[in-house]
């Protein structure tokens, strides 16, 4: 791939295609000449499949909610794992997504794009730029027949690896067939070779491009069927990641089977001897065996949504022993009683017995390491004098909040050291016993860290803090929650982990630091349009949400 800073990333035309070469003989589409031809064919797919599909997420924002056909319709139900892109969405939200981007000086210097643009056009103007295709005219031999929509996919045809194809909107298939030859023509092919280089079928509204054509063709038969666009599972968990956007990505219950050959592979390795004496038992571990099997598929989506770009996820929960632990609102609800100008911020719940769930996880995870985990285990306990689980658990209590406040100066810090940072930790627990696991560690870690950890009370908390000032914060609380910077990214109605960031309190204080080390006009134009950064997750079922959001002023 070739790329300069601040520009989409390309496929190179000269670069070696995703898999090795095959293919039957005399396919209409293919080459004798040898690996030439098969780099230049299978890089043909790319930039007419996968580079759509990398510059739509190079240019993230002119691109929102999918509408019409989607390529999911020209794939058999059979496809492990798919990535689409939509360039031309819906006229509202390109808008508004361009103009949210326009807000940075770099995207408007290098990408520049209007809401009216081409985004194809553009795409084949910076393949033509690298050298590849100089002679191909976009409006004569391209933009007649090639549609707003593509995807990548994996699809198993029942071969030991599953085939990688790319799937192309197009909008007149005769038109299709005509200008895929001229690309292949003027991009330094020749449609006429025969060595089985590579291939694509044209079926209705859809160009399949695969390394040969008779893959191309059995990837189109499959869907007799079934599509995956027609999958219950597909619509399953496409659908858990909310609601439509410019890009939508999904991974099948049978990807976990290739994952199983790895994990069988990796165990085979891990247990060759090092005299190579004998070969090692190709047993994947139980733990990891369980996990693989109680996968059920996974989703995501890109989008737009009221000023923010914004991915949202859901996967199968196959660790519910795990997850069942973080099962509580606490932590999010301690970190919306932050003080407003709270610069970052995350929280977490912690049910009763997690520690030793954890303990527990990590001994079947790693049998073999069984009785060296209880070995060690016994050997700290005595040498530091902590009980596990109970202090462990205790020192977490039932929530906790790592923050960091407004003040932050960087001379008084390398200066003044930690007690300069207005950084603290909020407990849900009883402060006492907190502080006695504390002095346990105070005893161990020396008396110049035993200052920062003493523990005051405030606001139904356990309160650290290194900096004074913001230990008085903490104990008093606030109101982030209310604040409209918290409220744009972080959506607490069922979020149990939360992770904030705002990037406008304490004087911009991203783009402060940024001038105070030298970054620059350049860095500090980009860096100011940012507004606030949220991460939530939540379990609902056995279903593992995740959502992240950013916005712009």
């Amino acid at each position: 791939m070739t790329t300069t800073p601040g520009s989409p990333e390309y496929l190179d035309g000269s670069s070696d295609g995703p898999t090795g070469p095959q293919g039957p003989e005399g396919s209409a589409h293919a080459g004798d000449h040898g690996n030439d031809n098969r780099k230049r064919l299978i890089a043909l797919g790319a930039i007419v499949a996968g580079g759509a599909v990398v510059a739509g997420g190079a240019w993230a924002a002119t691109s929102f909610f999918a509408t019409g056909a989607q390529p999911a319709e020209a794939l058999p139900d059979s496809t492990i794992a798919y990535m689409s892109v939509d360039l031309d969405p819906s006229g509202g939200q390109k808008i508004e997504a361009i103009k949210m981007l326009r807000k940075f000086p770099a995207f408007t210097d290098k990408v520049n794009l209007d809401t009216d643009d081409d985004l194809r056009e553009r795409f084949f103007e910076e393949v033509t730029k690298s050298g590849e295709c100089q002679d191909l005219d976009y409006a004569a031999d391209v933009k007649p027949w090639l549609g707003s929509r593509a995807a990548m996919a994996a699809v198993d045809l029942g071969e030991d690896e599953p085939a990688p194809v790319g799937v192309v909107q197009v909008t007149d298939a005769g038109k299709a067939e005509d200008g895929m030859a001229t690309l292949v023509e003027k991009c330094g092919g020749a449609e006429d070779t025969g060595d089985g280089a590579g291939g694509w079928v044209v079926d209705g509204d859809w160009m399949v491009i695969a390394e040969t054509e008779e893959i191309a063709q059995q990837v189109v038969d499959a869907t007799d069927g079934g599509t995956l666009s027609g999958d219950a599972a597909f619509g399953q968990w496409t659908g858990e990641a909310g609601d439509d956007g410019f890009m939508t990505m999904y991974v099948a219950k049978a990807a976990a089977q290739y994952l199983n050959d790895a994990a069988g592979m990796g165990a085979m390795l891990g247990g060759m001897p090092m005299d190579g004496s004998e070969m090692g038992d190709e047993q994947v571990p139980e733990e990891l065996q369980q996990l693989i099997d109680k996968f059920d598929g996974a989703a995501a989506t890109v989008r737009f949504d009221d000023g923010a770009v914004e991915v949202e996820y859901a996967m199968s929960n196959y660790q519910e022993d795990m997850t069942k632990f973080l099962d509580s609102e606490t932590g999010v609800d301690m970190v919306g009683s932050l003080p407003e100008d709270t610069v970052a911020a995350m929280g977490f719940s912690l049910e009763k017995g997690w520690a030793d769930a954890l303990y527990d996880y990590l001994k079947k995870s790693l049998p073999s390491e069984a009785d060296t985990f209880d070995e060690q285990l016994a050997q700290f306990e005595d040498e530091t004098g902590l009980a596990f689980p109970e202090d462990v658990e205790t020192l977490l209590g039932e929530g906790v909040t790592v923050s960091l406040g407004s003040g932050i100066d960087p001379d008084a810090i390398t200066n003044g050291g930690p007690g300069e940072v207005p950084a603290g930790i909020r407990i849900k627990g009883d402060a006492d016993e907190i502080q006695s696991v504390l002095d346990k560690i105070s005893e161990l870690a020396g008396p110049e860290a035993a200052e920062f950890l003493q523990v005051s009370e405030g606001d139904g908390y356990a309160v650290l803090a290194l900096q004074d000032d913001y230990r008085s914060k903490l104990e008093s609380g606030g109101d982030l929650a209310g604040s409209d910077g918290y409220a744009k990214v972080v959506d607490s109605g069922d979020a149990q982990t939360v992770i904030y960031v705002n990037f406008d309190v304490d004087d911009d204080w991203l783009v402060r630091l940024s001038d105070e080390m030298g970054g620059g006009a350049e860095v500090s134009d980009n860096l100011a349009p940012l507004s606030a950064f949220g991460v939530t997750g939540w379990v609902d079922g056995d279903v593992v949400h995740g959502q992240l959001k950013l916005t712009t002023n």
